[in-house]
Formats: C-alpha cells, structure tokens, sequence
C-alpha cells in the first residue's frame, strides 16, 4: 500500500515536468488598432518613449513608481527604466534599438523583477489612408523549461495581448481627441 502511494506521488510530481517536455518555450503576441490620424502625427508621438506613460497599461499599474531615463528620447539608444511595489510591474528597462521613420521602432525590454527576462518589442505605423494609420504592437517572450509549463495554464499571450489592446485603445482615444 505504501509503494502505491509513493509511486502515485512521484507521478504527481513529475507529470508537470513531462507536460512541459511537451509545451512550447516561445509565444509572440501581436494587437492592432486602426487611429484616426496620419501616420506622420502617430509616429512622431510614437516614436517617444515617455509618451507610452500616457497609453500603456502596465504605466498606469502603478503611477507612483520610480522612472528614469537615459539618453535622448525619440532616439537610438534612449533607456526607460522603472522600479515599482507591484509585483505585477516590477522593475526593468526598456531601450530603443532601431527607428525606421514613419514605419517601425524596436525595442529591447529587461525585466529584472518578479523575474528576469530579455525580450523583444515593435510598435509599427502603416497608413491604411491620409487621415488614418493602423498601429500593431507586438511583443515576444520565452520562458524557460519547466517554467513554460505555467505559459497554458497563466495564459501568458491571452494576458499580454488584452494589455496591448488595452493600451492602443487608449492610444486611440488620446491620439484621437
């Protein structure tokens, strides 16, 4: 009786670990919005790191957190840093890595808590008219195994794709008003 329950227990506690064999390490989120404004208005707000205070959600998680800057915003280079109390915005940075005027900005984001991370980001601007431009914001992660076994069960890229939403929803009213 004793063996069954021990071997019942070790299955329990490695079925994670196998389920995870199983699961997949890397996910790429991607929203769009469509705005009412040229592309050249959008992108020049865009290209301002700072300005995604005013649209992101994770920004407006916690508006006491500590900000610093490095460098030129709008530029190559430029670093976004914070540190918060939320466990659910933590700490890290963000850095500009390249610019294509009026069509893509990327960004390189360090996240040092609740857990470290190097991961990729986009912001690009295309016109669909003169007056209206469609933004995608996109993002892409990696968790490690057996950590990727959390990625179904937390539904990372469900949680990261309804902030991103969020945050060009409200990227739209601002642009737009």
């Amino acid at each position: 009786m004793l063996k069954k329950i021990l071997f019942i227990a070790l299955l329990l506690l490695a079925t994670p670990f196998i389920a995870a064999l199983f699961i997949k390490q890397d996910y790429v989120v991607d929203a769009q919005i469509t705005i009412e404004r040229p592309v050249d208005e959008v992108f020049a707000y865009l290209r301002l790191l700072k300005h995604q205070d005013d649209f992101s959600v994770w920004a407006q998680m916690d508006p006491t957190m500590s900000k610093q800057y490095k460098g030129e915003d709008g530029t190559v280079g430029f670093v976004s840093s914070w540190q918060s109390a939320n466990p659910d915005v933590g700490a890290g940075e963000q850095e500009i890595l390249a610019i294509y005027p009026q069509k893509r900005i990327e960004y390189e984001l360090r996240f040092l808590t609740p857990f470290e991370a190097v991961s990729p980001a986009y912001m690009t601007t295309s016109a669909v008219s003169e007056s209206a431009t469609q933004v995608n914001w996109g993002f892409s992660g990696h968790m490690d195994y057996p950590m990727n076994f959390l990625l179904p069960i937390m539904d990372i890229e469900g949680m990261v794709t309804r902030d991103l939403n969020q945050g060009l929803q409200n990227l739209k009213v601002l642009l737009e008003e």
